[in-house]
């Protein structure tokens, strides 16, 4: 795709020379980017709707419901007279399964599955690179899967849409790798924060997910929070104005935090998050494993991971006659999770559970199979209703009053599900309660995320995550700054290593010898009063070797370069660094912090470069002893 974008490189390369890159370059960049994506996420809201009008409720007769604050420009093409036709549902989730697996096939088959992960494949491995065609296979794909049926979500295309859009404005001006690698990650949080309408939760997606532990990519925060804001300021302005600053599911999810007491349950819950969490993990990384080993065409397997979806579907809804909510396993199913939390038509607790586990399998076969859908919008779904389900049961076992309010416990559920499975607490804890309009539950809600975040480390949705930025090929030379600007030469020089001084008169013909009866490589020249003031190498002497007639006349201070580069004990190992790259050396000469005349000892550059292979066999080992600590109780039990 070609764009007439030489104006705007001019522009960036003008802004650069007059020193505006770190403000107005990526002011403008997210700017733009912001525009485009949310004019994007415009175009893949409506598409999927107008599908999803089109096929599930005209065709199939299914209403799948929405959240409270979204809107269905299509809603009022047709109104539905009667209830679901089975098999036609079934018939139209299989041919949706085979018709977006043979579009990612053909075209993109980068666009297979959730997207999230192969986006941040691609911040690592791939230096911040995406093709364009992922964008609009995306759009179509997933508006096919979701609105025929599948169950799947939108966010994760969204964010993979999002971020290709970032990485496509990033070669076409040429930007740098690491600049590529930023707006690929803003393109992301972009297209989530528009999406969910949750502009500070979009941008602090991008900068956590791309990581297994608690670490963030801090250069790419504040170019995803701008454009996560203009992407959600484009998105909402096509929305109409009574829901246009709604929180998704409504204004009428009203909950109060009481009590440190109800912590409590609220743990319970989290326990139960945990296992349901690992269950999820591992069936869809299950099912993905069981369909890469089946040899059939991609289109194909998707097909049938779509079929397989539809006969799950099919299977509860007929063991439970005249419960409509158990359909909230095909599509996003928010309608279903929306009549969980606002509790205007309680769900029974055998209810809750059938929907929690046809939606881990329905979501399964749809996205493990290779589908186009996301995973983030099931784990909503399953995360509150497990969590309403865990109150609804620990209700009379507890005393009168302390949970007062089991939907909640689905709002926070949602949070801690979700922070365990895909490794991003703090991203989390903000977008459910953007999603939700309620900040009076941020104590339970940051309880539970902890719990899970931390207990479920192994068990993760996105292995493309690599484990910090240590192990990042995105920052491979960056990490070796950060260690050793954390270690002083002072740790690292030997100060009892015996060194020759070398007075500045000395003659060439004494110094010759020295040379040769000595080991020492650099000598450090003094003037009078015992001040550093040059330095010599045997090798400078070397090109004296054959002339002795000029051993006689020249002294030290003939051979010595003057004004040497010189350290401090509290000078930082790059800075050493730095100068031994720069100038070639093998070592420097330490003087003292207060005198910079005084020479105090020498640093060799083997040393340091021995003290940093130690530094990080011990940040290594850090690492495994913490994830041994995890393991352990485990493999005793």
């Amino acid at each position: 795709m070609r764009l007439p974008l030489s104006w705007l490189r001019k522009l960036l390369e003008r802004m650069e020379s007059r020193d505006f890159q770190l403000s107005g370059k990526w002011f403008l960049l997210s700017m733009i980017l912001g525009v485009v994506v949310g004019l994007m996420t415009v175009v893949f809201d409506h598409l999927s709707l107008l599908v999803e009008t089109v096929v599930l409720k005209g065709i199939a007769g299914f209403n799948p419901g929405d959240a409270h604050g979204e809107y269905d420009p299509f809603a009022s093409l047709l109104e539905l007279s009667r209830g679901p036709e089975p098999w036609i549902l079934l018939l139209v989730i299989t041919l949706g399964g085979l018709l977006s697996g043979y579009l990612v096939q053909t075209f993109a088959p980068d666009a297979a599955g959730s997207g999230t992960g192969t986006t941040i494949h691609a911040f690592h491995f791939r230096q911040g690179y995406l093709r364009w065609q992922i964008v609009w296979v995306k759009i179509l794909t997933t508006s096919i899967t979701v609105g025929t049926g599948g169950s799947g979500g939108r966010e994760g295309p969204i964010a993979q849409i999002g971020a290709t859009l970032g990485a496509w404005l990033g070669q076409r001006l040429h930007l740098t790798r690491r600049d590529r690698r930023i707006l690929l990650a803003a393109g992301m949080g972009a297209g989530v924060g528009a999406i969910f309408r949750a502009p500070l939760a979009g941008a602090l997606f991008a900068a956590e997910i791309l990581y297994r532990e608690a670490d963030f990519e801090a250069e790419v925060i504040v170019p995803a929070a701008m454009s996560s804001i203009i992407a959600y300021g484009v998105y909402s302005m096509f929305l109409p104005q009574h829901i246009r600053y709604m929180p998704m599911f409504g204004q009428e999810l009203r909950f109060n935090f009481l009590s440190p007491l109800e912590l409590i349950p609220y743990t319970i819950m989290a326990i139960v998050i945990i296992f349901a969490g690992i269950l999820f993990t591992k069936t869809y990384h299950g099912t993905h494993q069981l369909f890469e080993k089946i040899k059939l065409p991609f289109f194909v397997r998707v097909g049938l991971g779509a079929f397989l979806s539809g006969v799950i579907t099919l299977l509860f809804y007929f063991s439970f006659p005249g419960q409509d909510a158990v359909m909230g396993i095909a599509g996003r199913g928010y309608g279903t999770l929306q009549t969980a939390l606002t509790g205007a038509q309680p769900l029974a607790i055998g209810i809750l559970a059938v929907i929690v586990l046809g939606k881990i399998v329905a979501t399964s076969f749809t996205v493990g199979s290779g589908g186009s859908g996301g995973v983030f919008g099931p784990s909503m779904v399953i995360g509150g209703c497990t969590g309403v389900a865990v109150a609804q049961f620990l209700q009379p076992l507890f005393p009168e009053g302390l949970i007062h309010q089991p939907q909640a416990y689905g709002v926070v559920g949602m949070a801690g599900f979700i922070a365990g499975c895909i490794n991003a607490p703090i991203s989390t804890i903000i977008m459910v309660s953007e999603l939700t309009g309620e900040y009076k539950l941020l104590i339970p809600t940051m309880w539970v995320s902890t719990l899970c975040f931390l207990m479920m480390r192994k068990h993760n949705l996105y292995l493309q995550q690599v484990h910090s930025r240590l192990e990042s090929p995105a920052h491979r030379g960056d990490f070796i700054v950060d260690v050793l600007e954390g270690i002083l030469v002072e740790e690292v020089y030997r100060k009892n290593r015996p060194l020759r001084m070398i007075p500045e008169s000395m003659p060439l013909e004494q110094i010759v010898h020295i040379v040769a009866d000595t080991h020492q490589h650099y000598y450090p020249v003094v003037d009078e009063k015992g001040r550093l003031v040059g330095i010599f190498s045997s090798d400078d002497v070397r090109a004296y070797l054959y002339n002795e007639n000029i051993w006689r006349l020249a002294n030290a201070g003939d051979v010595m370069t003057v004004n040497p580069i010189t350290i401090t004990p509290e000078d930082n190992l790059n800075t050493a660094l730095m100068h031994f790259t720069m100038k070639n050396l093998d070592e420097l000469p330490v003087v003292s912090s207060t005198d910079r005349g005084i020479m105090i000892g020498m640093l060799r550059r083997k040393e340091t470069i021995a003290c940093y292979n130690r530094r990080l066999v011990e940040l290594k080992q850090s690492y495994n002893d913490e994830d041994s600590v995890l393991v352990t109780p485990k493999a005793k039990s």
